[in-house]
């Protein structure tokens, strides 16, 4: 008996010597049918856990939620503490936040990563005396720290991209030393309830609206530039937005026996005076398809609430009647050119005032080489002032810990 002879009779009829061919594809075949099967065990399984989630969420919600608001009023900042700072005043924080803004944007980090960021900046600016040369330094530490506490690992900023986007001003070692002093400043408290973290709780009890969602995103962004909403507790601002928000688009509104409609209308009036003239910055993030274009939608609703305004007025030339939208027409935020793209350039102007200036004499100069409008400038409270609205010991308290002795 020859060899094809043997062959056929040991493995069939074929018409190859090389009968592995045929082993490896049922080898090959059993194994996609097993990735297959565990593809399917892992959609159940998350199946399963995201039901385990949604039941478990609705039994403790009203336990969370006292949870959130008990950590909320534990990690406020004091904001007559950030009053008593020596060289940082108000008016430097619209650019500091437009600069946080496109460096958030600019490495795509989560929402309540930029709310967390600002928290933890403020709230060390109610402990530390901060130097205006360390105030960028401060913001890019609060949102390194937020980047690691809560976003994605790929995509939390090195510090050779921080530094990168403050334009060399720093040393990387200034920024690891920042990071840690501010960790040890607030005794590595770092979980604090975001407006985020509420209005997602907010709008898990309605069908998801994404324009409701990113035009509450916007407004809360917008009351970031202003001293009068630090104080004011994410739950309060995440449902005041929300109401504002639906207001603006013409949602129907929750019920106010429910815990998203209990909003609060001193703080939805306070935030309407701020929308007629945003930062210019947050404008064009939030002017973009994939945040529904709100800026633009809440331009087009001031357009019209001033026509309806015009409209209204009354023809009789001796009686002087103010428009029912004559709040929106004093800019709240200190407007400024905007700032090189940090995709297009890689750098940012620092918001530093320049050294031998005043305040108040800056005119349309320059910082950095940039021409930079000069903001509205608060009046400084005398000694006397600052006695009697910060409790006793804190001016002790806040000289007395000494600010990190960074070399520039």
């Amino acid at each position: 008996m020859d060899y094809t002879t043997q062959h056929r009779s040991r493995f069939g009829n074929c018409e190859t010597y090389f009968v592995e061919v045929e082993e490896e594809g049922i080898y090959a075949r059993r194994a996609e049918e097993r990735e297959r099967a565990r593809a399917i065990a892992r959609m159940r399984q998350k199946s399963f856990a995201e039901e385990i989630s949604r039941l478990t969420s609705e039994e403790y919600q009203e336990d969370v939620l006292d949870h959130m608001e008990h950590m909320e009023a534990e990690t406020m900042p004091d904001v007559s503490s950030i009053d008593i700072q020596t060289e940082i005043q108000w008016f430097m924080r619209p650019y500091l936040l437009d600069f946080l803004i496109e460096a958030h944007a600019a490495f795509q980090l989560l929402p309540e990563t930029l709310f967390l960021a600002v928290n933890l900046l403020d709230r060390y600016c109610s402990r530390r005396v901060v130097y205006k040369r360390h105030y960028q330094l401060v913001g890019c530490a609060a949102l390194l720290i937020a980047a690691k506490y809560g976003d994605r690992k790929e995509r939390v900023p090195t510090i050779r991209e921080l530094k990168s986007m403050c334009c060399s001003l720093y040393d990387d070692e200034m920024f690891t030393q920042m990071e840690w002093h501010v960790l040890q400043t607030l005794n590595w408290i770092i979980g604090h309830p975001t407006i985020d973290s509420f209005l997602q709780i907010a709008l898990s009890e309605v069908p998801y609206d994404p324009e409701v969602e990113h035009m509450t995103w916007y407004i809360c962004e917008i009351a970031l530039f202003h001293k009068e909403f630090v104080s004011v507790r994410p739950s309060v601002m995440a449902r005041s937005a929300l109401a504002l928000a639906r207001c603006i688009l013409n949602r129907p509104q929750a019920s106010r026996e429910d815990w998203t409609g209990a909003y609060d209308s001193v703080v939805i009036f306070n935030l309407s005076n701020q929308l007629y003239q945003p930062s210019q910055v947050l404008s064009r993030k939030y002017a973009s398809m994939h945040l529904s274009s709100v800026s633009t939608t809440v331009d087009g609703f001031m357009q019209h609430q001033q026509e309806l305004a015009r409209q209204c007025a009354s023809p009789t030339p001796q009686v002087e009647v103010q428009p029912a939208s004559a709040m929106y027409l004093t800019p709240q935020t200190p407007q400024k050119n905007q700032y090189n793209s940090v995709l297009q350039h890689g750098c940012m102007t620092p918001p530093i005032t320049p050294d031998n200036v005043q305040p108040g004499q800056l005119g349309y100069g320059k910082i950095n080489g940039y021409p930079q409008p000069c903001p509205p400038t608060p009046t400084p409270l005398s000694a006397v002032q600052h006695q009697q609205q910060v409790p006793y010991g804190m001016h002790a308290q806040m000289h007395q810990i000494p600010s990190p002795n960074w070399s520039t």
